[in-house]
Order: C-alpha cells, then sequence, then structure tokens
C-alpha cells in the first residue's frame, strides 16, 4: 500500500477517484468525514456516485460538474470509509462538490442512517 502526507488527504466536500474493488470497480466517491486534525484513525468515510437513480430519498441527483457524467447520483446507502493514505483506493482529487449539494447528500444520509426527523 502506498502511502500519501497527511495533508494531501480526502477532505469534506471533495469527490475523488476510487478503486472500489471488482464489483464496484473505479467510480467517484464524495468524501463526508469532518477536516479532524486530532482524530484517532486515518479514515475517510465517503458515499460513491453511480449512474443509476431509482429516486429514492437515499439517492442525490448531482449538479453537472466537469468532473462528474451528467445524471450522476450520490448513493447514501452505500456508505464505506477506508484508509485516508491508501492510494490503491484513494487514486486522485477530482474536484469539489458544491455547499449546497453537501448538504443534500448530508441529508440523503441522515435518511439512511435514521438520524432525520421521520425516522421510527
Amino acid at each position: 500500500m502506498n502511502r500519501r502526507r497527511e495533508r494531501d488527504d480526502p477532505r469534506r466536500g471533495e469527490v475523488w477517484s476510487a478503486d472500489l474493488g471488482d464489483a464496484a470497480k473505479r467510480r467517484p466517491v464524495i468524501i463526508l468525514s469532518r477536516n479532524d486534525t486530532d482524530r484517532p484513525r486515518r479514515l475517510s468515510i465517503y458515499v460513491p456516485v453511480t449512474s443509476q437513480n431509482c429516486g429514492s430519498r437515499y439517492e442525490v441527483e448531482l449538479p453537472r460538474l466537469p468532473f462528474l457524467d451528467a445524471g450522476s447520483t450520490a448513493n447514501a446507502q452505500g456508505i464505506a470509509s477506508g484508509e485516508s493514505a491508501d492510494e490503491d483506493l484513494f487514486i486522485r482529487k477530482l474536484g469539489d462538490l458544491p455547499p449546497g449539494a453537501l448538504t443534500q447528500v448530508q441529508e440523503a444520509l441522515r435518511f439512511a442512517v435514521g438520524l432525520d426527523a421521520t425516522s421510527t
């Protein structure tokens, strides 16, 4: 495993190209981890970006950005984490998600893990 310097670690709101393995393949992911300089582990929490949108509250259609395909969708059900310095996982930064889109992804994640007001 290659190691990247910590200052190059994925940061909240960034979109990275990630190798998610054979089944998921290489795809963009949105980094959701807090930008915490005093974290106990160097893990980055992320959600994958897909071209499939089922129209559920778990998904957020993303705005057209130069580094994403048209119709790209964040999938909050696919939340995962990986070691921030793992260059085999986080290959390269693609760009930054606009703040409004990041807020929508956060809301979908709150719904997905039952932290919204409608959860039972």
